[in-house]
């Protein structure tokens, strides 16, 4: 069973109006401060992460890969609709 870790501090220094506004979208989450900017830093990390995974393929595999990116898609019904909905932002 794994082992629970440490908790450790983390300090950082904002503005008022930062850690107003911090607050504020917290507050409206029922979250604190704290919990709040973990969860939002951890998700940014991910995603830094995620966005720079490497991937190696041979060369076969990435000319298939490249392949389906060069073609693109049969047009359909579906994907007419889609490109004539607006997007939510804009209704």
């Amino acid at each position: 069973m794994p082992q629970p870790q440490e908790a450790v501090s983390i300090n950082i220094r904002a503005k008022a109006r930062q850690r107003d506004l911090i607050d504020q979208a917290a507050s409206r989450l029922g979250r604190s401060r704290s919990e709040f900017m973990l969860d939002a830093a951890c998700r940014e990390a991910e995603d830094v992460l995620l966005d720079q995974a490497f991937f190696t393929v041979d060369a076969g595999t990435f000319a298939r890969f490249q392949a389906l990116l060069d073609t693109p898609l049969p047009p359909s019904d579906k994907l007419r609709r889609l490109l004539k909905t607006k997007a939510p932002w804009e209704k």
